[in-house]
């Protein structure tokens, strides 16, 4: 999510200080991503430089200086909520990068790379459904603390997260089976060579063909 936009939303319902919006954005999103001070205030800048956001009067008797977001701010945040998250651009995934390189990598056992994280990832996915049940009670106005409005907003968080961990689970599956297949195939026909896009063969197979 982009904190600056975040900010943005926040300050859209009324004006506030830095720490202020540190605190709600953490309580909004149940802390998933956590932000510090210095973060906040060095995005709070960027935004008055851009003119989206500007100071409230001076600072209080605790050096606090409220914040205050701008028509062309608000012009802005609006735009952003009718328009669809970009994935042209899909972000790096270390897990994604890390195995793609395990599997040609001499030497790593990618089979035990991938069972540490499936193992790694269902203890994740069972935190995720035990803190769910507590936010649907949160939701629901059942539980301790219930608080519904931020409960749904919580609630949806921890969904993305679960639904990522089970397709990421899900992955890890489909990885193993690619891999086992892969070495049944090498085991039947170890005669079969690769040659590389200039019809290269690879250093480990010259000689093969002779």
């Amino acid at each position: 999510m982009s904190v600056r936009l975040g900010l943005m939303a926040l300050l859209a319902e009324g004006d506030t200080y830095g720490a202020r919006l540190r605190s709600e954005f953490e309580e909004r999103t149940g802390g998933t991503w956590p932000l510090n001070v210095g973060q906040v205030y060095t995005t709070l800048e960027r935004l008055v430089r851009d003119g989206l956001v500007e100071q409230v009067g001076e600072s209080d008797a605790e050096g606090r200086i409220a914040y205050h977001l701008t028509d062309t701010g608000r012009a802005e945040l609006d735009t952003w909520w009718t328009t669809p998250v970009d994935r042209t651009s899909t972000p790096r995934d270390e897990l994604t990068i890390k195995l793609a390189l395990a599997v040609t990598a001499p030497g790593v056992d990618v089979a035990q790379v991938v069972q540490h994280q499936r193992t790694s990832t269902l203890r994740h996915l069972r935190d995720l459904t035990r803190l769910k049940r507590d936010a649907l009670d949160r939701a629901e106005g059942t539980g301790e603390g219930a608080d519904t409005e931020h409960g749904v907003a919580w609630l949806l968080v921890l969904e993305n997260l679960v639904f990522a961990a089970e397709a990421e689970v899900r992955w890890l599956d489909h990885v193993e089976s690619v891999l086992a297949r892969h070495a049944r195939g090498a085991q039947l026909h170890p005669h079969i060579v690769t040659v590389d896009t200039a019809g290269n063969l690879p250093a480990h197979q010259e000689g093969t063909l002779s």
